[in-house]
């Protein structure tokens, strides 16, 4: 008769919840360094100049804030990843959302009013000048590679 210890027989078989967490990891990790190239594409898109792009094509920088504003984060409970500008308060309002998609916006512009200079707040129309998604297409093609070799496959 064979007599074997528990532990012994136990380490011969799978351990899920090892196997589990190394995946989380691994998740963590791909969707991470995902996250990093979309926001540099992104980043790389938007040219720093004075004059306004054309509608279709990325939006230029005239103050720096929307280049520099690019983040991405890692959600553990949903496991995936949250790429885009940040709300930048109520001086910019939804203004990175109208350049992506269009759509109106309301900005504060200084106007002459009768000789005098004053400041309004003025709603424009903002055509889509897409700066995130472009990124994202490009990426995205390339993710299951790189999950391929975190895995290690």
């Amino acid at each position: 008769m064979i007599t074997m210890k528990i532990d012994k027989i136990k380490g011969a078989f799978f351990d899920s919840e090892k196997v589990l967490r190394e995946v989380d990891k691994t998740t963590r990790a791909s969707l991470s360094r995902f996250g990093a190239y979309v926001r540099r594409g992104s980043r790389q898109s938007i040219r720093k100049r004075k004059a306004s792009s054309l509608p279709g094509q990325p939006p230029s920088s005239h103050t720096g804030l929307l280049k520099k504003f690019i983040f991405f984060a890692y959600d553990t409970d949903a496991k995936s990843v949250v790429i885009g500008p940040a709300l930048l308060g109520s001086k910019l309002g939804d203004v990175p959302q109208a350049l992506e998609h269009s759509g109106t916006t309301i900005m504060t512009r200084r106007v002459r009013v009768r000789g005098r200079r004053e400041r309004r707040r003025v709603r424009l129309q903002v055509k889509a000048r897409p700066f995130m998604q472009p990124a994202f297409d490009t990426e995205v093609t390339k993710l299951p590679a790189h999950w391929r070799a975190s895995v290690g496959f």
